[in-house]
């Protein structure tokens, strides 16, 4: 149950990351008036 979970973290942890890199590279794209 306690693996489980850990894993359920990182893969949330990992996802945020994507999302928010994804984010950054949109918001860059706007910025630089495309």
């Amino acid at each position: 149950m306690r693996i489980n979970t850990n894993v359920m973290a990182i893969n949330a942890q990992r996802n945020l990351t994507l999302a928010n890199m994804n984010l950054a590279k949109s918001v860059e794209k706007l910025s630089s008036g495309l």
